[in-house]
This record gives structure tokens, sequence and C-alpha cells, in this order.
């Protein structure tokens, strides 16, 4: 059923939640650190468990992505936005942190997906006449 979707997916978000509480009070912090992020990776690992197995049925599949399509990015943006706010209040030191952890993850994209340059020239077809410049 669909609805099974949606409780997995609220239960991945309240499970999160809670474990990004915890570790706020772990580092002495009065703030969820990471409980969206927590949630996504736990609703990710549960469902490809389940997929795995074959215990996941279609229709808690569509439950699942009917709130991945609207609800999970909404969260995603009020998380950002509230880090971003934060980033510019705590001064130059965090806004270089994030600026420098975008660019190491776009770097670290052809890396991480196992893709090399020499793949890229590899797509050109060997029929397709070059221009000669």
């Amino acid at each position: 059923m669909v609805i099974y979707g949606v409780a997995l997916l609220a239960g991945c978000m309240l499970a999160g939640l809670i474990i990004g509480d915890v570790l706020g009070q772990l580092l002495g912090i009065d703030a969820n650190l990471g409980g969206v992020g927590i949630a996504m990776l736990l609703l990710i690992f549960v469902t490809g468990y389940l997929k795995d197995r074959g215990k996941l049925p279609e229709t808690t599949e569509s439950g699942i992505n009917f709130w991945n399509a609207m609800y999970i990015p909404i969260v995603v943006a009020m998380a950002a936005s509230q880090n971003v706010a934060a980033a510019f209040s705590g001064g130059l030191v965090s806004i270089m942190a994030g600026v420098l952890s975008v660019v190491l993850g776009l770097a670290l994209v052809p890396v991480l997906t196992g893709k090399k340059v020499d793949d890229v020239d590899s797509l050109e077809s060997p029929s397709a006449p070059h221009s000669g410049l």
C-alpha cells in the first residue's frame, strides 16, 4: 500500500531527527546536527535493503516516490537556507569552508563515479568528421 511508503519515510525522518538531536547534544551544540541528511540516508539504505530482498511492493515504492517529489526537496531547501544564514553570520571562515566543500565535492564527482578523462574522448563517434580546427 502507498501508506506503507509514507510510514517508512516518516519513520526514517523521525529516526534521523532524533539521531541529529543526540549528535548535537553530544557535541554540546543546541541544534539538530544533520537530521534531515541522516533521514535521507536511512531511507536510501532501508529501501535498498528491502528492494534487494524483494520485500518492497510497487505501491509502497510509489508512496516513497510521492514524498520524494513533494517533501524532501522542500525540507532540504529550508535546511540549506538556514545553513547559509548561519554561514553569513559566522564570518568569512564559515563561508570559505562552504565554498571549499562545494568545489571539492564537484571535483570529486569523476573520482567517485569512476569516470576517467579518456572516457570523455571515447564518447565521440569515430565516424563523425572533425572540423580540423
